[in-house]
């Protein structure tokens, strides 16, 4: 049975628009206003836990597309860099996608849609875990399709006889909607008031994505 440190090197993965979506339903909040450093530090804090770093992931529209928050996020995205945040964004990819509206009428929209960020969490939450450079993978998203990446650091545990844990964190109060964490992973449930202990102190919205 491989030992337990008594110091667990974490690192920390945000999936951007994943937890953006979860604290809208549990809190209420309209625009990713998380500070991602904050929330990773608290989390580690309140498991004692060593942080070691924090990468984040989102999608991001482009300019042509919806200039408001293509600036949003490039600011955001930038700041956390000074941060010593290690950031990896993709352009959004758009398609038509059909509502029914509550008058029974059908309307067409432009939605964007992530491609490839779970797929680069799950490369580097593994690549990472076989060069042994953490303890715990801190995962912040409720996103099911990165189940199999505890699957397999479990496997990589097993292959270098080494205590790992893989856990993800996402906001919950009564309004959530998804109450499960990542399968194969432990759950730790964010509350109001960590959250928002947690806000960024800027806020990289333009004029008109603030009305």
């Amino acid at each position: 049975m491989p030992t337990e440190p008594s110091s667990k090197r974490t690192i920390a993965f945000f999936d951007g628009q994943n937890l953006y979506r979860c604290a809208k339903t549990a809190f209420g909040h309209t625009y990713p206003n998380y500070d991602p450093l904050l929330l990773a530090q608290r989390v580690c804090e309140s498991k004692g836990w060593r942080l070691k770093r924090v990468h984040f992931y989102t999608g991001v529209p482009d300019r042509a597309d919806n200039p408001a928050w293509s600036h949003f996020w490039a600011a955001k995205l930038a700041v956390m860099g000074t941060r010593g945040i290690k950031t990896f964004s993709r352009s959004l990819r758009y398609r038509n996608e059909s509502l029914i509206l509550p008058d029974g009428t059908e309307r067409t929209v432009l939605v964007g849609q992530e491609k490839g960020i779970d797929i680069r969490i799950a490369l580097d939450v593994v690549r990472m875990a076989r060069s042994r450079d953490y303890d715990v993978a801190l995962i912040f998203s409720q996103d099911q399709d990165l189940s199999e990446v505890a699957d397999e650091v479990k496997q990589i545990s097993i292959e270098q006889d080494r205590w790992i844990k893989v856990a993800s964190a996402f906001p919950f109060s009564p309004t959530t909607t998804n109450r499960r964490g990542i399968n194969g992973t432990d759950w730790i449930k964010i509350d109001r008031a960590m959250y928002d202990s947690c806000l960024d102190g800027n806020d990289y919205r333009s004029r008109e994505n603030k009305t």
